[in-house]
């Protein structure tokens, strides 16, 4: 499996949350993208650093880390 990808566990441990909220906020549509390889849940690194970056400015901090 690609490096570029993330695992549930890795996600999780990334934003410090727990496995289950991942699972529900899948469930919801909610968070970045993923896909399944055979029954494994994987996460692309780039979904997931752009929902970061959106996250980020929806939250009005710019990409210096600064209010925008």
């Amino acid at each position: 499996m690609s490096s570029n990808n993330l695992s549930p566990e890795q996600l999780a441990a990334r934003w410090e949350v727990t496995l289950d909220t991942l699972q529900r906020w899948r469930r919801e549509k909610v968070g970045p993208r993923f896909f399944k390889v055979e029954r494994r849940i994987r996460y692309r690194l780039e979904d997931v650093e752009a929902y970061e970056s959106a996250s980020l400015r929806s939250c009005g901090i710019g990409a210096a880390g600064a209010a925008a």
